[in-house]
C-alpha cells in the first residue's frame, strides 16, 4: 500500500459509499453539530453506535464533556443541510436549522432535524483516540423517529448522491 500521506489512502477510501449523518449536541446555551460520514451500528444488545469525529475539532472537545447527543441519518433531500453542517467555521446548529423543521430530543436535549431517514439519541459509553480522530461508542437511548420510505443521502467519491 502507498504512503497514506501521498493521497493514495484518501483516494482508496473515497470510493467507499457511506451514509451521511448530522451529529448534534447541546453544550450549555449553545448547540453544535457536524456532518459525519464515519458512523455505524456496532451492537444490537445493547443497541450501540460509533461516530468518528476529528480530535482537533471543538465538537470533539464538547463530546468529551457532554455524553448525550443525537445522530440524524439524512435523507436524499437533505444534501444542502449536510453541506451546511460540513462547512468550516459554521455557526451554531440553531442557526443552521432555523429554516428546517426540528425539535429537541427528549433524552439528549440536542437539536434533531425532522426530515431525515431516522434519528437516534445516544449516550457515550467509551471514547478512544484513533489517529487524528476520536471514536465515540455510544448506547442508543431512544429512536427519536423513523421515516419509512425516505431514501438516505449517500457520500461517495467526495460527492453526495
Amino acid at each position: 500500500m502507498g504512503d497514506p500521506l501521498s493521497g493514495d489512502f484518501v483516494e482508496a477510501v473515497a470510493g467507499f459509499a457511506t451514509g451521511v449523518v448530522v451529529l448534534t449536541v447541546r453544550d450549555g446555551r449553545d448547540d453544535l453539530g457536524t456532518t459525519v460520514t464515519s458512523f455505524m451500528s456496532v451492537s444490537l444488545e445493547p443497541p450501540m453506535v460509533l461516530a468518528s469525529v476529528a480530535t482537533s475539532s471543538y465538537l470533539s472537545e464538547v463530546l468529551n464533556r457532554q455524553n448525550r447527543w443525537a445522530a440524524t441519518v439524512l435523507s436524499a433531500s437533505q444534501r444542502a443541510l449536510a453541506g451546511r453542517f460540513a462547512a468550516e467555521g459554521r455557526p451554531s446548529a440553531r442557526i443552521l436549522l432555523a429554516a428546517e423543521p426540528h425539535h429537541r430530543g427528549e433524552h439528549s436535549g440536542a437539536l434533531i432535524p425532522e426530515t431525515g431517514v431516522s434519528a437516534l439519541e445516544c449516550e457515550t459509553r467509551q471514547a478512544m483516540e484513533a489517529g487524528d480522530h476520536t471514536l465515540f461508542v455510544a448506547e442508543v437511548l431512544a429512536t427519536d423517529y423513523i421515516a419509512g420510505g425516505q431514501h438516505p443521502l449517500i457520500r461517495v467519491n467526495r460527492r453526495y448522491l
